[in-house]
C-alpha cells in the first residue's frame, strides 16, 4: 500500500496487480528509447514507458511531431489486454529542450546564482506545461548534484556546491512541475537525480566501460586507434571523473549529498534516478544498502526507482548477473533502452529460478502502478492538444529572459564600467557574442547542443543592439581590425559538451580566448568582458586586464538578458553558487588551497532604464 493514494486508487492498484501476468509485470518494469520500439511490441508486451534521451527527436522535429509521435505510442499501450498507459519521459533538463521551438532556460548553475526559489517555481510550471503540450508527464529532472571537482562534465546542471543552495531551488522547481497537483493533467513527474553523490567521485576513477571490456575501453584506449574527434576529448581529459568512484564517508555523503533527496521527497517528488557512479567502490545500481535500506527504508520513499541510460550493463559480463543484482539491490524500473526483450527474457528466467522473489517484482510494479494513477493516466492518458499554443509562447521567454538576468554575476566592476553607456560606437567582439547555440550549452535539441541558430532565441549582440541601437555596435567577432575605441566587450564561452564528453584535465582559456582578449584590449580604453561558462574557469592570470567582468554561465536562448544586465536595463544581482579556483591546482574543492572568487560573491548595480 502506498500512503499518497486513497483507498479506492490503492484498491484499484492491487486489483490490477492480481490480474497482471508474470509478463505484463515485468513488461511495466521496462523502459526503451523511442527509436527502438518495435511496432506492436508496446500493447504485446505491456511496456511500462518510453522515452527520448538527449536527441531522441522525431522528424522533422516540431512540437506537432512531438506531440504525434508520443500521443501514438500512449495509443498503443492502451490496446493492451489490461489497457495500462505508459508514461512517457524526456530530458528535460533546462525547459523542454529536445523540441525545436521549445522555450530554454538557463542551465542548473546559472539558475544556481538567481537564489530565487520563485523563479524556479515559475520556470517548472512553464517546463510542465510545454512538456504536456508534446503528451510528455515525466522528465528526468531535477538533478540535485553537487560538485565538487568543477573537472567534471557535469558541472553546470548543479544549482550549486552546499545543499543550503541546492535544496530550496530544486524543491521549488519540483512544486513548478507540479503545479495544482500531481494528479491535474498539467502535472509532470519530476526524476530526482543522480541518486547519490555523483557529484563528489574522484578524479581518475572513471572507466566508462562495460565489465568485460577492460581490454578496450574509452578510458585506455590507444589514443592512435580513436576517431580524431574521440581522440581530441580524451586528450582534453574526457571521462576522467564522470561515472567514478565517490570515495567519501558515510557521513559526508549523508551530511552533503543526501538533504537534496529528503527534501525532494517531501515536497511531493515520486520518483529517482540512480546514478552511473559508485560509492567507496560499488556501483549505484546494484546498492541494495544505499537504495533499498535508506531510499526506501530510512527516508520512506514509495515512489519508483529508474535506472540510467544502459546503466545495470556496466555491472557485470553477464547480463543475468546485471539484472539481478540491479532489481534485487531496489531498481524497480530499469532504462534499457535498446535491448528490452533480452531484459525482459532475462528477469523473467530470473524469477523462475527464484533469483529475484515474486514479491520483488510486485513491489516493483505496485510502484510503477501507484504512480500512474496518482498522476491520473488511467483517467486522462493525453492531455490537452491545446496546450501547443503555450510552447515556446512570448510569456515563457520572457521568463526566460528573467531568468538570464538574473542568474548573471558581476565579478569586477572597475570605476564603475558597467553597466555600459557608450558615448560612442562600442567594439564587440568574441563569437560566442552572436550564437544562440553555444550560448544554450549541451542538452539542447541534441545531446550535445550544437552552435549558430539551433533554436528561436536572441543573441547577447541581439539584446545590444536593442538596448543600445544597432548603429552603436561594432561587432568583430575575431578583434582583428585596427579602429581605436573607448570601449569594447568581448565575450568568450565554453564550447559545447554534455556528460563525461566536457571532464576536462584543465580549465583555462584557450588560445583562441587570449588571442581575442589581447587584440581587444590593445584596441579598447577600457574593456568588459563576459564569460559564458558552464562551471569556473581559472582566469587568475587575466582578470587583472579585465574593466569589468560579468559571468554569464549558460544562458539559454534569451542571450539578450545579458545585454539587459549589461546596459542596466536589468540589475547586477546574481550571486555565486561555486567556488572560483586561484589555480589549476585548485579544481578539486576539497584540495584547493585558494580562491579567485567565493561563493556568494557578486557585485550590484540597480537597474538604470534604458540609455
Amino acid at each position: 500500500m502506498t500512503s499518497f493514494l486513497n483507498p479506492a486508487q490503492q484498491s484499484f492498484v492491487e486489483d490490477l496487480l492480481s490480474r497482471m501476468t508474470l509478463a505484463e509485470k515485468v513488461g511495466q518494469m521496462t523502459q526503451i528509447e523511442k527509436n527502438s520500439v518495435k511496432p506492436g511490441d508496446l500493447a504485446r508486451l505491456s511496456i511500462g514507458s518510453v522515452l527520448s534521451g538527449g536527441g531522441g527527436n522525431p522528424e522533422p522535429n516540431t512540437p506537432q511531431t512531438w506531440r504525434n509521435m508520443v500521443s501514438a505510442f500512449i495509443d498503443e499501450s492502451l490496446k493492451s489486454r489490461l489497457g495500462i498507459p505508459l508514461i512517457y519521459g524526456s530530458d528535460a533538463v533546462h525547459g523542454h529542450n529536445n523540441v525545436h521551438g521549445a522555450t530554454i532556460f538557463p542551465h542548473n548553475i546559472g539558475l544556481g546564482a538567481t537564489r530565487d526559489p520563485d523563479l524556479l517555481r515559475r520556470i517548472g510550471r512553464a517546463t510542465a506545461l510545454e512538456a504536456c503540450a508534446t503528451d510528455v508527464r515525466w522528465t528526468f529532472a531535477p538533478a540535485v548534484s553537487l560538485p565538487q571537482d568543477v573537472r567534471w562534465g557535469r558541472t553546470y546542471e548543479g544549482y550549486g556546491q552546499t545543499p543550503e543552495i541546492v535544496v530550496p531551488l530544486a524543491t521549488a522547481l519540483i512544486e513548478g512541475l507540479r503545479g495544482d497537483g500531481w494528479d491535474t493533467p498539467t502535472s509532470v513527474l519530476p526524476s530526482v537525480k543522480h541518486y547519490v553523490a555523483d557529484g563528489a567521485t574522484t578524479w581518475g576513477t572513471s572507466t566508462r566501460v562495460k565489465p568485460g571490456e577492460e581490454d578496450n575501453p574509452d578510458r585506455t584506449m590507444l589514443l592512435a586507434e580513436m576517431p580524431e574527434d574521440r581522440r581530441t576529448l580524451a586528450l582534453r581529459g574526457a571521462w576522467q571523473i564522470d561515472q567514478g568512484d565517490a570515495r567519501i564517508s558515510e557521513d559526508e555523503l549523508r551530511e552533503a549529498h543526501l538533504p537534496p533527496y529528503r527534501a525532494a521527497l517531501e515536497a511531493g517528488a515520486l520518483n529517482v534516478m540512480v546514478s552511473y557512479s559508485m560509492w567507496q567502490g560499488q556501483r549505484m545500481h546494484e546498492h541494495h544498502h544505499l537504495l533499498t535500506g535508506v531510499l526506501k527504508g530510512e527516508l520512506g520513499f514509495e515512489g519508483f526507482i529508474v535506472s540510467d541510460w544502459e546503466a545495470i550493463q556496466k555491472l557485470h559480463v553477464d547480463f543475468d548477473l546485471c539484472v539481478e543484482r540491479s532489481v534485487n539491490a531496489g531498481i524497480d524500473m530499469v532504462m534499457v533502452p535498446f535491448d528490452y526483450e533480452e531484459f525482459i527474457e532475462s528477469l523473467t528466467r530470473l524469477v523462475g529460478a527464484g533469483r529475484v522473489a515474486q514479491a520483488r517484482i510486485d513491489d516493483a510494479v505496485r510502484r510503477i502502478l501507484s504512480v500512474k494513477v496518482y498522476l491520473g493516466l488511467f483517467e486522462q492518458p493525453h492531455t490537452d492538444p491545446a496546450l501547443l499554443e503555450r510552447l515556446g509562447s512570448a510569456e515563457h521567454h520572457a521568463l526566460a529572459r528573467e531568468a538570464t538576468q538574473k542568474s548573471c554575476v558581476l565579478l569586477k566592476n572597475d570605476a564603475d564600467l558597467l553597466p555600459l553607456r557608450p558615448e560612442g560606437p562600442l567594439l564587440v567582439a568574441g563569437r560566442w557574442a552572436d550564437d544562440i547555440g553555444l550560448q544554450c550549452g549541451g542538452w539542447t535539441v541534441s545531446w550535445m547542443g550544437g552552435s549558430g541558430p539551433t533554436v528561436p532565441g536572441t543573441s547577447i549582440l541581439d539584446g545590444l543592439r536593442e538596448q543600445l541601437g544597432q548603429q552603436h555596435i561594432h561587432f568583430d567577432p575575431d578583434a582583428s581590425g585596427a579602429q581605436k575605441y573607448p570601449l569594447g566587450l568581448v565575450v568568450l564561452g565554453e564550447e559545447n559538451y554534455s556528460e563525461g564528453t566536457g571532464d576536462r584535465h584543465t580549465l583555462a582559456l584557450t588560445d583562441e580566448h587570449l588571442a581575442v582578449l589581447e587584440r581587444a584590449r590593445a584596441r579598447c580604453e577600457r574593456l568588459a568582458v563576459v564569460l559564458l561558462c558552464g562551471r569556473p574557469q581559472v582566469i587568475t592570470e587575466q582578470v587583472g586586464d579585465m574593466d569589468a567582468l560579468l559571468v554569464g554561465f549558460l544562458p539559454g536562448s534569451e542571450g539578450a538578458g545579458v545585454a539587459d544586465v549589461l546596459t542596466g536595463h536589468a540589475p547586477a544581482s546574481g550571486k555565486l553558487s561555486f567556488d572560483w579556483p586561484l589555480t589549476q591546482g585548485d579544481l578539486n574543492r576539497a584540495e584547493a588551497q585558494g580562491w579567485l572568487y567565493r561563493i556568494g560573491d557578486g557585485l550590484s548595480y540597480p537597474p538604470q532604464g534604458r540609455p
